[in-house]
């Protein structure tokens, strides 16, 4: 793959949001996850992934934010489109390409599904005891009628195969749900969400046919509130996942669901696209979608209801945001840390050498940064986001503590 090749391919993997900063770049670590064994125990008693579990209550540290993927050739229904096998699709068979190789996927005919979940165990067992991650389920895309939309959706993952596997290994996983608020049972599949287990609910509104802002998602807020159960949702610009509007990844539509009281975490902190602000009308300027995050973080009502989780932020086309996050001290409180998983293993996406770059981290850690990510992304995204420094600024360790925020439930 020539440099203009890669430069290609940036859209469909996520990072298209910069441009001529990465006419220079080429990828620190190539293009390929090599998915080397478990973490040698040279690198584990390394003094810098010591000091990376310091201060910290392990048993806390859930990641937020990981997502299951598969081909539904164990029987648990999970599903990509025909289209990221065509042909006539290159862009998304390079991406679902990338996504594989990130999660180490052995794709021989029922070996999909199996080999993506013992790949992630092996990287959480790698973590310090107690650590798990939250795997996230994904509704199909649904029509204005509240019917799935097979045709337009790009992936599926039931919510009782995300529960089945957190079930299967509960030292290693919990679970976050997906429910589109246009069907027509959305109210009892967020009822039966809550009663499996479910930390959460999981949004991509653009990919799923969304408007959170809309009255048809009432029900759906309400049911949530009720239950107790926190929102995820993506906000700002998605380029991973293709289709929809963009326009419903407004981070200001998501005042509808914290007005009927749900706690909703906002993906990546809105760190990419720009967004129109709709506090000036329907035809009100397009500003940055970060900003509209920020103006929602500082408004005192929604003080106890919204919260950001740092997922992706140290990707290339995130990372600008950084440093207001850093030092935005008073938000760390309703900040979440997650992975994007299997995203740190699409190994042209991340670079320790930037942020050393960028004066967030000591130029001394990345050739620690980097051997840890060849036989662990997932620690990888977790140490690097541990070290990250400004000018004395951290991250807390409440940020990556985030079991209490799932622990309590609201309602």
């Amino acid at each position: 793959m020539n440099r203009r090749e890669f430069l290609k391919t940036l859209p469909v993997l996520g990072a298209g949001g910069f441009g001529l900063t990465a006419v220079g770049f080429w990828p620190e670590q190539g293009f390929r996850n090599s998915c080397l064994a478990s973490l040698p125990e040279s690198l584990r008693r390394h003094p810098l992934m010591r000091a990376v579990w310091e201060g910290m209550d392990s048993n806390l540290a859930w990641d937020c934010h990981a997502h299951l993927v598969g081909s539904g050739d164990s029987g648990g229904g999970a599903w990509f489109s025909p289209d990221m096998d065509s042909l006539r699709h290159p862009l998304l068979r390079l991406q679902k390409w990338f996504y594989l190789n990130a999660g180490c996927v052995d794709v021989a005919p029922g070996s999909v599904d199996r080999s993506y979940v013992e790949r992630l165990r092996g990287l959480v067992g790698d973590m310090n005891s107690g650590f798990k991650a939250v795997l996230l389920a994904f509704d199909w895309r649904h029509d204005e009628s509240g019917k799935p939309d097979r045709a337009h959706s790009i992936f599926h993952i039931p919510n009782a195969y995300a529960a089945e596997i957190a079930r299967r290994y509960p030292a290693s996983f919990e679970w976050a749900a997906s429910v589109h608020p246009y069907r027509p049972d959305c109210v009892e599949a967020v009822q039966q969400a809550a009663k499996d287990g479910a930390r959460a609910v999981k949004w991509l509104p653009s990919a799923m046919g969304i408007d959170p802002a809309s009255p048809r998602c009432d029900r759906f807020y309400q049911a949530l509130a009720q239950a107790g159960l926190p929102l995820i949702s993506h906000a700002g610009r998605e380029l991973a996942v293709q289709g929809g509007s963009q326009d419903d990844g407004n981070p200001l539509k998501l005042r509808r669901a914290m007005d009927h009281g749900v706690r909703v975490v906002i993906a990546h902190c809105a760190s990419d696209g720009d967004d129109v602000d709709l506090d000036k009308g329907e035809n009100g300027p397009r500003v940055k979608s970060f900003e509209l995050f920020a103006r929602l973080m500082d408004e005192a009502r929604y003080d106890k209801l919204v919260y950001g989780d740092i997922s992706a932020l140290t990707q290339f086309n995130r990372a600008w945001a950084l440093k207001t996050v850093l030092r935005r001290g008073e938000w760390h409180a309703r900040l979440l840390n997650g992975s994007d998983y299997p995203l740190p293993g699409v190994m042209p996406l991340f670079s320790a050498g930037n942020m050393a770059d960028m004066g967030l981290l000591d130029g001394a850690a990345v050739p620690v940064l980097k051997e840890v990510r060849a036989h662990n992304p997932l620690l990888f995204d977790f140490a690097l986001k541990r070290l990250l420094n400004l000018a004395g600024q951290r991250f807390p360790a409440s940020v990556f503590e985030t079991r209490r925020f799932f622990d309590r439930r609201v309602a």
